[in-house]
């Protein structure tokens, strides 16, 4: 069994506002559980336009520390970017299983959105009515279709899931320089002397980074 969970936020830094779950057993989409939750911060407007979830819908709600124990268990938690969801649930003593990395491995050069992997996957799956895009239990369903489709396709059991999230995944897109915003694969096709120039000359260069030009180098 892999539990996939999503959480939803005050913001960046944390300030869980809602917490679900649904268990892949099988290849089948099981036991969702979904809780909104009272946060320890006030809920930023950005976020609040992203999830929808306002401070009168929590004002009422458990903390946190309460609700935890429904979702803990499993051997293998699955997120999408789970480096965010597994920070603000250090609680979770399981391995943790990164789709969004799994899927940058399967598939260089798309979109690695859950909504973006949800369309271009063709995805089949049919989320609980009455929820949308960024609530956390449609969120999951979405998640563990594109698991699904990751081991259907890959055929990687979960502890070689796991051992791929805890490895330095591939950059998809500049977040600095001359190239910024744009698509890495696009670059080293159009400018591959800049992925080289970058290669010999950048002192401090995160493993993600060295990993991608190494990758886009043919080393």
């Amino acid at each position: 069994m892999l539990r996939v969970i999503d959480t939803e936020t005050c913001g960046l830094q944390g300030g869980i506002v809602e917490i679900a779950s649904v268990d892949v057993v099988d290849g089948v989409i099981t036991n969702p559980m979904s809780h909104l939750v009272r946060p320890d911060r006030p809920i930023s407007p950005q976020a609040m336009a992203i999830h929808r979830i306002t401070e009168a819908m929590v004002a009422d709600k458990p903390w946190i520390e309460e609700i935890v124990p429904h979702y803990q268990g499993s051997t293998w938690y699955v997120a999408h970017n789970a480096s965010f969801d597994s920070r603000v649930l250090p609680e979770m003593h399981g391995e943790w299983i990164c789709t969004m990395k799994l899927a940058r491995r399967l598939w260089p050069g798309i979109k690695y959105s859950n909504m973006a992997l949800y369309k271009s996957r063709k995805l089949n799956v049919t989320p609980p009515p009455g929820l949308h895009h960024h609530r956390a239990l449609y969120d999951c369903y979405i998640t563990a279709a594109l698991l699904i489709d990751i081991m259907n396709v890959s055929g990687w059991t979960p502890d070689e899931m796991a051992d791929i999230t805890g490895r330095p995944g591939l950059i998809t897109t500049f977040s600095f320089g001359k190239y910024r915003g744009k698509p890495i694969a696009e670059v080293a096709q159009d400018d591959p002397g800049y992925l080289r120039w970058l290669f010999n000359n950048l002192d401090r260069m995160s493993p993600e980074l060295r990993l991608t030009l190494r990758h886009y180098l043919g080393e």
